[in-house]
């Protein structure tokens, strides 16, 4: 797309006035965007057409489209963190850091998405700007935070987009509508501008349809290339809490990678499931913290489940915070002991193929629990460990998207690139068309 614009075989406005018709045609099957910014990127797309016409390239991205979640500052706009008390906040004087970073590849901007309020969700229902829905099955959820990030790139509607990941708000929608997306290690990619969630954890990341994509639009978020790499990496699978609970399909999907690899080796990560609560608390202390002084005067404007669960952050004792911060500084240094001897860890990114949106719940150690609570139970650890991770598509020739999750240690994300580009060249990880 962005070779056509720049060689001047496609104008970039004609190409934006396509993807807006087809926005105004399908959005509503979805529910993905929170507001359309169709003057601001027909201007835009024709800036772009005047700087090739000048003889100016672009950038690596002329003229594509993308959208970001609706916790991007974009300048001029409130950001309004999927939350309806913030629709008349002040607008943001400047775009977020990587918004401005990607516009300056030369993408032109079409849009916000939805998703679960302030970010604290896996599902996206929000009761302000409507449920997402999972473009390969309408009755099903997107995942969330960031499900109107995903929806919209795998409903093809943009080419891709922007989320955020604090606990798997990238990786569970990337899963659960068969796309690629990555959580950058802590601190790989600027936040500026982005409304936080728990800001220990927060982190951004795109949704994309190919590895070549995924690759290009993370080196344009970090401001750095990555330096290439052929080099054989030492892999393994997380069993243990890893293998707990997940689905027979899924299961299935993963020991195929495994096979496909030739690799038998199973690893596991010591407390896992501590690091999973020490998400839960971090998160929630932190979130609270953040939203208390809102919640003194307008604590009926939230949705009532983000409410209770701020609330219940903010009265956490801290003593049983600092315990959880204590066992993360631990659990980072254990994950570097692993990262000594294996290159990459493999594991499901959920633990099932997306809910439907009236499921309630799934069984979690032979209960009954929360479906959407607990789409994050592979994700969180890793999480809590600070490292990159993707989500690939897993190729299912029917059904619904399964997601399989690739971690690395920092610095060695371009070993990660290169393995899910041989994965996807030979057909076991691929993005599902709709």
């Amino acid at each position: 797309m962005a070779k056509s614009v720049r060689t001047g075989k496609i104008k970039s406005a004609d190409l934006m006035k396509s993807v807006l018709d087809n926005i105004a045609r399908r959005n509503s099957d979805y529910v993905c965007f929170t507001r359309v910014l169709a003057a601001q990127a027909m201007a835009a797309a024709q800036a772009v057409d005047n700087q090739v016409a000048a003889g100016i390239d672009p950038g690596p991205l002329a003229g594509v489209p993308f959208a970001v979640k609706d916790l991007y500052d974009v300048a001029g706009l409130p950001t309004t963190a999927g939350a309806k008390m913030r629709v008349s906040a002040p607008p943001a004087t400047r775009d977020a850091v990587v918004v401005k970073r990607i516009t300056d590849a030369g993408a032109v901007l079409v849009g916000t998405l939805n998703m679960d309020e302030y970010a604290y969700g896996f599902a996206t229902v929000n009761p302000h700007f409507g449920t997402t829905r999972n473009p390969h099955d309408v009755t099903r959820l997107a995942g969330g935070s960031s499900g109107g990030s995903a929806a919209a790139v795998a409903a093809g509607l943009v080419p891709f987009s922007l989320g955020s990941d604090t606990n798997g708000s990238v990786r569970v929608p990337a899963a659960l509508c068969g796309l690629w997306g990555i959580r950058p290690a802590d601190g790989a990619i600027p936040v500026g501008g982005t409304f936080p969630l728990a800001e220990i954890f927060d982190t951004v990341g795109p949704f994309t349809r190919s590895v070549a994509e995924l690759e290009l639009v993370y080196e344009l978020m970090s401001a750095a290339p990555l330096a290439q790499s052929k080099s054989t990496p030492r892999i393994a699978k997380l069993g243990g809490w890893f293998a707990r609970n997940a689905s027979s399909e899924v299961l299935d999907a993963l020991d195929k990678v495994m096979s496909h690899l030739g690799v038998n080796r199973t690893v596991e990560l010591p407390e896992a499931e501590t690091a999973r609560s020490a998400s839960y608390l971090i998160t929630a202390a932190q979130g609270g913290t953040l939203h208390l002084e809102t919640m003194r005067t307008r604590a009926m404007e939230y949705d009532p489940a983000i409410r209770d669960r701020l609330l219940a952050g903010a009265i956490l004792p801290a003593a049983l915070y600092q315990k959880a911060i204590d066992f993360r500084s631990y659990f980072r240094e254990s994950i570097q002991e692993v990262f000594k001897h294996v290159d990459i860890l493999i594991a499901p990114t959920t633990p099932v193929v997306a809910p439907r949106i009236d499921q309630a719940t799934m069984l979690i150690d032979g209960q009954q629990a929360s479906a959407r609570a607990n789409l994050g139970i592979y994700t969180q650890p890793l999480s809590v460990a600070g490292i990159p991770v993707a989500s690939a598509p897993f190729h299912v020739k029917s059904g619904m998207p399964i997601g399989i999750q690739f971690a690395t240690a920092p610095g060695r994300e371009a070993v990660l690139f290169h393995l899910l580009r041989t994965l996807e060249h030979a057909g076991v990880l691929r993005t599902q068309t709709i």
